[in-house]
């Protein structure tokens, strides 16, 4: 088991409601150093805490601490140390559409004090932002996933120390996906163990590989969180014939079943329960737990 880690972020009591959802999380810690994945349904809270976390929301009650040292109504203070060094983007309205890509890399420079339009503008071209490279084109002319990548070369410009991203990847093509994985390995190479990365998604199998710590949550809760090494020894992936399934089916924490079988997951201290039965045992994907945690928890089965 990993020693305790050092927290970048540290959350305490979070509540928001609404008419029909609240969001309820009463501890959290996002690591420093790592890459953090917001793991969730649609509709699950992910983006209403991370709007939180990223200060696009205020009106929410508990404790929000950054850097171990600044708390909510902390993050205006004299040397903007939370604003210049949480760089935040998604599918939100980040920029006005009528904004041109070029008053993006100008208002970046404005704002922030490290922010580098060199770096900015090779981003864009390498993401092809604008296939016709022209900086006067309008926020509103470009596609939901030229959008994303523009917010994501305004963030990766700075030297922001945590970035939090909202579905990142989910506008994106297949090579755009695997160009923002590397990206996030730069970034993390970079910092030398002080760049954070917490992003949400749904999409788990294209991140496995660049995640570090993983945060499941499902109807506003935090259902399972852990370092991905550690919950792959605490969950098991148990197949099966058919015939074994009745007999198997109280040990296992889910299970899907076809014609030819079943497989499904296990809690790693419930094995004994399947002794002398003739089945199969693997280490899950990331994926094959999350499915499995939130299937054990949604609403919607």
């Amino acid at each position: 088991m990993r020693e305790q880690f050092e927290a970048v972020i540290q959350v305490k009591g979070l509540k928001k409601h609404f008419q029909d959802f609240e969001l309820n999380i009463d501890e959290l810690e996002i690591p420093k150093g790592l890459v953090t994945a917001l793991i969730g349904e649609n509709g699950a809270g992910k983006t209403t805490f991370l709007n939180c976390v990223s200060g696009l929301r205020l009106d929410y009650e508990g404790e929000i601490k950054y850097f171990g040292k600044f708390v909510n109504d902390e993050r205006e203070n004299p040397e903007n140390q939370v604003r210049e060094n949480l760089g935040c983007a998604g599918p939100a309205g980040y920029f006005l559409s009528h904004w041109t890509v070029g008053q993006v890399g100008e208002l970046g420079e404005l704002l922030y004090e490290h922010f580098h339009q060199d770096v900015f503008w090779k981003l864009c071209e390498d993401l092809d932002v604008s296939r016709d490279g022209r900086r006067g084109t309008k926020v509103s002319e470009l596609s939901d996933g030229n959008r994303m990548k523009l917010s994501l070369a305004s963030v990766f410009a700075r030297e922001a120390k945590v970035l939090v991203l909202d579905e990142p990847m989910s506008p994106l093509d297949p090579l755009m996906r695997e160009k923002f994985c590397h990206m996030l390995q730069d970034y993390l190479e970079k910092g030398q163990g002080e760049n954070t990365v917490l992003f949400s998604t749904h999409n788990v199998a294209d991140v496995e590989a660049v995640t570090d710590y993983c945060i499941i949550i499902e109807q506003g809760r935090v259902v399972e969180k852990g370092f991905v090494e550690e919950l792959k020894e605490k969950y098991v992936l148990v197949k099966g014939e058919k015939e074994e399934l009745e007999a198997a089916r109280p040990a296992l924490f889910q299970v899907s079943e076809s014609k030819y079988g079943f497989e499904g997951i296990c809690l790693a201290e419930n094995l004994e329960k399947l002794a002398g039965l003739k089945v199969s045992k693997e280490t899950p994907s990331l994926f094959q737990i999350s499915v499995a945690v939130l299937k054990k928890y949604s609403v919607i089965n």
